[in-house]
C-alpha cells in the first residue's frame, strides 16, 4: 500500500439484525432522511416570519404529504436506475426490478418522482405547487447527506484512482489495489452540507417569500454539485464514460442546471408580497 494511503475502514452494511429482520444502513439513511426532513419542514412552516405571514401549507398537510413523497422517491428512484443506468440487464431479468434490497437507486429518477408527488398532492388538496416544491427541496439535502454516507459505508460508488500522495486517498476493498478518491464523502459535503447551508441562509434572508426561488436554487445548485462530484467518481461499470468523457450523472445534471436557472429567474421577477399593516388590527 502506498505511503499515506488510507485503508478503507470496513463497515458492516447491516445496521440492525433481529432474527430474520435486517435493516441496512442504506435503508436507515432513507428513513432517517425522510423523518429529519419532515421535522425540519414542520419547523419552517410554523415560522411565519420566513413566509411574510402564515405559510400556504399547514404542518398537518405536510404530515399527509410525507407518504406521497416517500412513495414518489422510491418508485422514481428505482425507475430512474432501471431506465438510465442498467436497462439491458433488467430487460433480461425483469423480476430483479423489485429487489430493492440489492441496491440501485437514481437521484434523478427519485427527483422526478418527488416532482410528480408534489404536483399530484397539490392538485388533490388545492395547494401552491411552487411553495410545496420550495419546502420539499429545502429539506432534501438532509437525505442526500445521509445517503452519500451510506454509500461510503457500503463501499460503493467510490472515486476514480487518485495520486497516492493525496493524504486522504483510500483503497476500497472492492475497488482494486489502487488508492481512490472517497468521492462519496465529496458528494456528501457538496450535495448535503454545502447545499443545505446555502438554502438555509437563503431562507433566513426571505427566499420563501418568492415562490419557486428555493426550488430553482436547489435544482441548479444540485446539478452543479453533482457535475463537480462526478469529476472524481468512477462511472458505473456497465456504462463507463459516455460522450466526450462525460458520465451519465453529468448528462442528467446539465438539464437541471438550465431548468433551475430559469425557475430562479422567474421567481426573482415575481414581486415579494407586502404585508398589509391594516389587516388584523382592531
Amino acid at each position: 500500500m502506498p505511503f499515506l494511503t488510507i485503508a478503507f475502514p470496513v463497515f458492516n452494511p447491516v445496521a440492525v439484525a433481529i432474527g430474520p429482520i435486517v435493516i441496512r444502513w442504506y435503508a436507515l439513511a432513507y428513513i432517517s432522511g425522510i423523518v429529519l426532513g419532515w421535522i425540519y419542514a414542520r419547523a419552517l412552516l410554523r415560522n411565519e416570519k420566513l413566509w411574510g405571514g402564515p405559510a400556504p401549507i399547514t404542518p398537518m398537510q405536510m404530515d399527509d404529504f410525507i407518504l406521497w413523497v416517500t412513495v414518489g422517491i422510491i418508485l422514481g428512484g428505482r425507475t430512474g436506475y432501471v431506465l438510465f443506468y442498467n436497462l439491458p440487464f433488467f430487460i433480461q431479468h425483469p423480476l430483479e426490478i423489485f429487489e430493492l434490497w440489492k441496491g440501485g437507486m437514481s437521484f434523478h429518477g427519485g427527483f422526478l418522482g418527488c416532482v410528480a408527488a408534489v404536483m399530484l398532492f397539490c392538485r388533490t388538496h388545492g395547494l401552491p405547487v411552487l411553495s410545496l416544491g420550495d419546502i420539499t427541496t429545502a429539506v432534501a439535502p438532509i437525505g442526500l447527506l445521509l445517503g452519500r454516507i451510506a454509500n461510503f459505508i457500503n463501499s460503493e460508488l467510490w472515486g476514480r484512482p487518485a495520486d497516492p500522495s493525496l493524504p486522504w486517498a483510500m483503497v476500497f476493498p472492492n475497488g482494486g489495489p489502487e488508492p481512490r478518491h472517497p468521492s462519496q464523502l465529496y458528494e456528501a459535503g457538496l450535495e448535503g452540507i454545502a447545499l443545505f447551508t446555502i438554502l438555509a441562509v437563503m431562507i433566513r434572508l426571505g427566499a420563501l417569500k418568492r415562490p419557486g426561488l428555493i426550488l430553482g436554487s436547489f435544482i441548479a445548485l444540485y446539478g452543479l454539485a453533482r457535475i463537480a462530484g462526478e469529476c472524481f467518481r468512477e462511472p458505473d461499470p456497465q456504462l463507463g464514460f459516455l460522450w466526450g468523457g462525460l458520465t451519465m450523472g453529468m448528462l442528467l445534471s446539465v438539464p437541471m442546471v438550465v431548468a433551475g436557472a430559469i425557475i430562479m429567474a422567474l421567481a426573482w421577477r415575481r414581486k415579494t408580497p407586502v404585508p398589509n399593516p391594516i389587516k388584523g388590527t382592531p
